[in-house]
């Protein structure tokens, strides 16, 4: 069995959405090196329940001719390298519970490495300003406005990125002080067939892909060896159904705190890669974090 070398891409999920919704996020967070790419910036919500007025981007360093592309609605206008959108009449802005598109076109530079896109949210009188950067790595776990991440890969890299599978609603059930053990859920779609053969994380003594199901009238759960992601189907990790245990916990996992999670997949061809997620930890289903 071959074990790849390839670099591993990790994948930050953000902390729990509050009730105020999600961050400002990227349509596509991977993207590759020297090649044309457009910045899709998803807006998830306006500022404490007021509706978004104008959006202001900081053209990244690295991003080339970049401009910014229209929007049915709103004014658009380009100046000391900051991209504004802004609602023409205010039956265009864009209420608070609506998400918002606001497009970039550039060309990416061709040295991999982060690209952080910082933005402006204005919301009338009130404003949001996403643009927190850590010092250090690229994990923003704990702030409070953090700019939104694109991570320019190398072309091989780009391509092993775009066969793992994509990873949706993946979160994991809290555990009080002396709890042994919980479950970790999520969606896994892949673009072409391979297996899920392996789960590991430093929250837990032992991690296992497990499959509940009745037994007569009896629910049973067991551990799986492998579970099969067949190309272009979406399937769910659940309560009640196919699941990864995490036993032997060594310390309470708390609402809001998040958890290293590292999928070992194998593909057709036997190779392996690794796949490390931040899962938030949550009493029910996150729902919304997608990478």
């Amino acid at each position: 069995m071959k074990t790849s070398t390839q670099s591993l891409i990790a994948v930050a999920f953000g902390t729990l959405a509050t009730a105020a919704g999600a961050h400002v996020s990227l349509q596509q967070p991977l993207a590759e090196s020297g090649s044309a790419y457009q910045a899709v910036l998803r807006i998830g919500h306006g500022c404490d329940g007021a509706v978004t007025t104008a959006v202001s981007v900081r053209i990244p360093a690295g991003l080339n001719a970049a401009q910014p592309l229209p929007k049915p609605g709103w004014t658009v206008s380009m100046k000391d390298g900051v991209a504004t959108w802004t609602a023409a009449t205010q039956e265009a802005a864009l209420p608070d519970k609506q998400r918002g598109e606001f497009t970039l076109a550039g060309t990416l530079p061709p040295a991999p490495g982060p690209m952080w896109f910082k933005v402006l949210q204005t919301c009338g009188q009130a404003s949001l300003d996403w643009s927190q950067v850590p010092v250090e790595g690229v994990s923003t776990a704990g702030m409070k406005s953090p700019a939104t991440l694109l991570q320019v890969l190398s072309t091989r890299d780009y391509a092993q990125a775009q066969a793992r599978p994509k990873v949706e609603g993946a979160w994991v059930r809290s555990a009080v002080p002396g709890q042994q053990g919980t479950g970790a859920f999520m969606k896994l779609t892949a673009l072409q067939a391979m297996q899920l053969v392996g789960v590991s994380t430093p929250a837990a003594g032992t991690a296992e892909v497990h499959e509940m199901k009745m037994d007569g009238d009896v629910m049973r759960m067991r551990a799986v060896p492998k579970l099969d992601l067949p190309a272009g189907e979406t399937v769910e990790l659940k309560p009640g159904g196919y699941h990864v245990m995490l036993m032997d916990l060594k310390q309470p996992l708390a609402p809001g705190s998040t958890v290293a999670l590292t999928l070992l997949l194998r593909d057709a061809k036997g190779v392996q890669s690794k796949l490390e997620l931040k899962l938030p930890v949550a009493a029910g289903p996150a729902g919304g974090h997608k990478h």
